[in-house]
């Protein structure tokens, strides 16, 4: 939950009202719920993405239908996150209360200007999808993208300071949409296997040294990210998920890519440089390769921080 301010929601000076981030799947089903609970205190709802890719993969983990392809490929457009957003603008609006927008967690680089220009491409489609589809504003993970997130948000408002009068009363989104976990063309493979472990790995090492968000491959990653990749590991052994390349995700694969990861990562470091690296590794483990599912990977993380 964050709070708004009052002046960039329209909302009367001297009030400080709460906007409620939706990033669990049955909360998808208790949006009008939320916002009757909360009423004259909420300014609206926000769209989150990790948590809510994560929230899925935990609810559903036994369920082989809900075994989700690379992350990268849940995309905000397939069909439970666009379901799940459609329904969101509409609830909102019915309600007379705001749509916020997901983070684009790009943070622009200071040395490659053909990354940002492809990224920054990304963020302003992705901005352009949400501002058409009703939201009233979004949010960002870097001050560089206000402008280009600003500029969509400009173009489709105009001098207006929000869009709650239009109602999407055309969007019809049951039980079975926000539960629709295919994703077209879907595919899990050993460079999303990879690249979970890594970003896993590398953000629990920041975490244990006391660092809550960590810039990791020009993205923003944070608490959700480590969980939707160690829940997606997870859920891939579980269920010895096919990799496009051949085989199978197997706890031996894992570590032998824990193994690969770690010293790619080291060999890019100063020779002397302690790390965190095998502390951290023991704590994804923990969570990405029990037999039990760990509903947190915070849970027994503390217990480190507190066993130092």
């Amino acid at each position: 939950m964050f709070l708004a301010a009052e002046d960039a929601l329209g909302i009367p000076r001297g009030a400080v009202k709460a906007t409620v981030l939706v990033e669990t799947v049955l909360a998808a089903f208790e949006m009008d719920e939320i916002l009757y609970e909360l009423r004259e205190h909420s300014a609206g709802l926000n769209a989150g993405r990790w948590d809510y890719i994560f929230s899925i993969i935990k609810k559903f983990r036994e369920r082989p239908e809900f075994v989700l392809p690379d992350r990268a490929q849940v995309t905000m457009t397939v069909p439970f996150m666009r379901a799940y957003t459609e329904l969101l603008v509409r609830t909102c609006h019915r309600r007379g209360a705001h749509a916020i927008g997901g983070m684009a967690a790009f943070i622009p680089s200071r040395r490659d200007p053909a990354v940002n220009e492809v990224a920054l491409a990304k963020v302003r489609e992705d901005k352009i999808r949400e501002a058409t589809d009703g939201f009233d504003g979004t949010w960002v993970a870097h001050p560089d993208l206000v402008p280009v997130a600003a500029g969509v948000f400009d173009d489709v408002l105009g001098p207006r300071p929000h869009q709650v009068d239009r109602l999407r009363e055309e969007v019809r989104v049951a039980a079975r949409e926000l539960l629709d976990a295919r994703v077209p063309a879907g595919a899990a493979t050993e460079a999303g296997l990879r690249n979970n472990v890594a970003v896993a790995i590398q953000y629990l090492e920041a975490w244990l040294a006391g660092t809550g968000a960590a810039a990791l491959y020009n993205l923003m990653e944070d608490a959700a990210t480590a969980e939707i990749s160690r829940s997606q590991v997870w859920q891939w052994v579980r269920h010895g998920t096919a990799l496009a390349s051949g085989g199978r995700v197997t706890r031996e694969l894992v570590r032998r890519l824990c193994d690969e990861e770690i010293a790619a990562v080291r060999r890019g470091r100063a020779a002397a440089a302690p790390d965190g690296l095998d502390r951290a590794r023991a704590l994804f483990e923990e969570v990405a390769l029990g037999e039990r599912f760990v509903e947190f990977l915070t849970i027994p993380g503390y217990a480190r921080l507190d066993g130092k």
